[in-house]
């Protein structure tokens, strides 16, 4: 099905209204901006549901190298460098700007910014809001600083579903779904900025809706995606049988609350040597291994926490309220979820993708900051910086494609077939991986594919099973159980679609 009508906008054209995209659109003025938002404005973004906060080196004892360091070790040699150098000196900037537009970080008596211990984390550096709260007070600081701005336009329930491009793959805008049909909107940059891909499993603690689907029309359109099989598991979701999962933030280990089995018997020194505080991609393992020998797994806070858990930790404890548990006085069942992508459209530093007029930034984005396992509160920081970056490049764009061809929306994947795939990819691509779970997985979307068509839920996760399935290692966040070392050269996935085929390739 083709557009209803087709509009023109003379600026940048930004696909997500979560931090990235927002961010993106105050860095392009005074360029106009036009953000699609495919929920009413703070539903559908991850952003807001943030708790731990941002990772940047503030401390008197911290610097940005040692945070580089610490974010190179989380990624298991795929990092690239010059990003994570990127992210880690421009950090304090960025939460120097958020704090202007009036995000309300945490501060000590002398009006310093509070800063905790993450996992993987050398120093205290993980700023915060109100304990567990930063994503939604930031969020809400930016919704402020939107409105206020002249050059933006936001147009809420507004869903892209395919890119504009000429026959040479110079993108011009998207195909976008409205209340009012289909409408294809010509803009001289288009901007992705559409979040992860958690909504794919059957355990996440994304909105459900946030399944990849600008990764898919990237990847149709002909841009280069990077590492797709990288999904990082939070390790303790909270398991109240909730969809999404609401999150047990990583700051309660950070503050000293322990994991243990349904006996009472803390079990991550078994595992590893930094027990509570090692990286995600093993204590999420570890949670899932001791879940499935039947022993349970809950985070134990009472002791760390305790009575204070409504004052510094209240999206958790109302979490908790909600399910009938009382965390002062009880250990919180948790399970690994679905939280982060660490692949996405390849990007340079500046958010070019491999076609000219096409940004992207945010989950969405491989700009490599991550490598193979994002290290804890560094998402939000991403989004900020890079989103800054994009923005300013998207708005300084020289040329433009002012008359694309037509695109046909995509297939819909039906909610019961949407739901058989979630479950699919948790029990194929999920904390750990072998040739015939992700090969059941790749036969059962080419069944879907085959009744339903190229749907871009579908697309995404094909993209995240033949990745997983050619990667025969276990590196980082990536742990196939039939290939269990670790290679002896870092070597990332780089994937291009067409329609007729898919070309893989091996690139140092």
């Amino acid at each position: 099905m083709t557009a209803t009508y087709r509009m023109a906008f003379d600026g940048v054209l930004v696909i997500g209204a979560g931090l990235a995209g927002l961010i993106a659109a105050l860095a392009a003025a005074p360029r106009r901006v036009l953000v699609l938002a495919a929920a009413p404005l703070g539903e559908g973004s991850a952003s807001a549901w943030a708790q731990g906060g941002l990772a940047v080196a503030l401390g008197v004892d911290d610097d940005p190298a040692l945070h580089a360091a610490d974010t190179l070790a989380a990624g298991a040699g795929l990092c690239d460098a010059e990003a994570v150098k990127i992210l880690t000196s421009e950090g304090p900037d960025a939460v120097r700007r958020l704090a202007e537009l009036g995000a309300p970080f945490d501060r000590d008596s002398t009006g310093g910014l509070v800063q905790s211990l993450e996992a993987a984390h050398s120093r205290p550096r993980v700023a915060r809001v109100g304990g567990d709260g930063a994503g939604r007070a930031i969020m809400r600081a930016i919704f402020d600083a939107v409105e206020a701005a002249g050059h933006i336009e936001v147009r809420e329930n507004a869903r892209a579903v395919a890119l504009l491009s000429d026959g040479e793959g110079r993108v011009g805008g998207a195909l976008v779904r409205t209340s009012q049909g289909l409408v294809e909107i010509v803009a001289p940059a288009t901007m992705l900025a559409t979040g992860g891909l958690g909504g794919l499993y059957a355990v996440t603690t994304d909105p459900a809706a946030v399944r990849g689907e600008g990764l898919a029309i990237a990847a149709l359109a002909g841009a280069r995606i990077l590492d797709p099989e990288f999904v990082q598991f939070h390790p303790t979701a909270i398991d109240i049988g909730a969809d999404p999962a609401p999150l047990a933030t990583e700051a309660l280990r950070g503050e000293g609350a322990k994991l243990v089995n349904a006996d009472g018997s803390a079990f991550m020194a078994r595992y590893d040597p930094a027990a509570e505080l090692a990286p995600r991609d093993i204590v999420a393992r570890a949670i899932a291994i001791e879940r499935k020998a039947g022993r349970g797994a809950f985070l134990d806070a009472r002791d760390a926490v305790g009575a204070a858990f409504p004052d510094e930790f209240p999206l958790v404890f109302s979490a908790c309220q909600s399910a009938g548990i009382d965390p002062r006085v009880q250990a919180i069942p948790v399970l690994p979820a679905a939280h982060y992508h660490m692949g996405g459209v390849a990007t340079d530093s500046w958010g070019s993708t491999s076609l000219a007029g096409l940004f992207a930034a945010g989950e969405c984005a491989g700009t490599g900051a991550h490598g193979a396992n994002r290290l804890a509160s560094n998402s939000l920081l991403e989004a900020a910086v890079f989103g800054r970056r994009a923005g300013l490049a998207a708005a300084n764009l020289s040329s433009a494609n002012t008359n694309p061809g037509r695109a046909e929306a995509p297939a819909e994947l039906p909610a019961a077939e949407l739901h058989v795939l979630r479950n699919a990819m948790s029990n194929g691509a999920g904390v750990a991986r072998d040739a015939d779970g992700l090969g059941r997985l790749l036969d059962r979307i080419s069944a879907m594919d085959a009744r339903h068509g190229r749907a871009l839920p579908l697309v995404t996760a094909r993209m995240v099973c033949e990745a997983a399935l050619d990667r025969r290692e276990s590196r980082g966040a990536h742990f196939r159980t039939d290939f269990p070392a670790l290679a002896a050269v870092a070597v990332h996935t780089s994937l291009t679609l067409d329609l007729e085929s898919a070309r893989r390739q091996r690139a140092a």
